[in-house]
């Protein structure tokens, strides 16, 4: 199966597997001493962070009290599908919330996402995506660096697919001014921002400064939608302090949507692949550039 149809398989299968035990009326703790479990098992596997083998979802389907056939086969199938997760071969570089991102990232229909901080990984070129590491871990190994940059890399084959998802993107204003790497290295980003702006799946919207105060401010969030009904909307979400979260519940999706849905009437919509291309030139000339305000202004002269 494609990575993205595993994903997918596997988040369904958590939620049913949640279900099933609440529905029978047990705690994990309960569960894990009736399979002769560890109580952190269930909780990996219910937390999507590992698959479950056909031979260990028998006997706790059993447990459960499921016994509709058709159920079971169904639920059997999600376990098989699932057992490979995309991007698992990064998972000593990537903590548990952000591997849950990617299997969001990689099975979600609709994916809307507001950033003030940088260009969104998936939108990073590659020089620039190798400044904003180094930035944020001076010590990072070399080899290290260049397994990000190939995960990052490797996600952005979800943009260029003849079928996917449908992309929205909010920048804040900041996020495109801000020259990571030199005006250089931001121009080629600019440029590839542009250009996936003009596919008919993305969309790309700028936040201007002009707004003012905004509940963006609050930072950085993730909305992500999929087309089964079995599977909740879902958001991800980057924290002042640097950490991060997920989550499923229908209050904290539906209060995050409606954020950005307000973003989305303040943010500017039309020709974004022309301002862009605008802005390139002009990081050429270097007139938009905040240092040259202060400079000192010739004076007129009397004569």
């Amino acid at each position: 199966m494609s990575a993205p149809s595993a994903a997918l398989q596997r988040l369904r299968l958590r939620t049913e597997l949640r279900k099933a035990r609440t529905s029978a009326g047990l705690t994990q703790r309960q569960v894990a001493e009736k399979m002769e479990w560890s109580p952190s098992k269930l909780i990996r596997i219910e937390a999507g962070e590992v698959g479950i083998s056909v031979n260990d979802l028998r006997p706790l389907l059993a447990a459960y009290g499921v016994t509709d056939r058709r159920r079971i086969d169904t639920l059997l199938d999600l376990a098989r599908g699932g057992r490979k997760m995309p991007f698992s071969e990064f998972r000593d570089i990537f903590g548990k919330e952000f591997q849950q991102y990617l299997a969001f990232e990689s099975s979600a229909s609709i994916v809307r996402m507001f950033n003030s901080l940088q260009i969104p990984g998936i939108l990073q070129t590659e020089e620039y995506g190798r400044t904003i590491m180094r930035a944020y871990d001076r010590t990072v190994s070399e080899g290290t660096l260049e397994r990000y940059v190939e995960a990052r890399l490797m996600r952005q084959e979800l943009l260029v697919a003849d079928e996917g998802a449908q992309w929205f993107f909010i920048l804040d204003e900041s996020v495109i001014r801000r020259q990571v790497g030199g005006r250089g290295v931001m121009r080629n980003q600019l440029d590839r921002l542009a250009e996936l702006a003009a596919r008919p799946r993305i969309t790309v919207m700028i936040l201007p400064f002009s707004v003012g105060a905004h509940a963006g401010m609050q930072g950085p969030f993730t909305h992500f939608e999929f087309e089964t009904d079995e599977m909740p909307d879902s958001m991800y979400v980057e924290n002042p302090r640097g950490d991060s979260s997920t989550s499923s519940d229908p209050e904290d999706t539906g209060r995050m949507l409606e954020r950005f849905w307000e973003l989305e009437d303040l943010a500017i919509k039309d020709d974004v692949p022309e301002l862009l291309h605008r802005l390139t030139q002009r990081l050429e000339t270097g007139s938009d550039d905040l240092e040259a305000l202060l400079q000192p202004v010739d004076e007129p002269s009397n004569e």
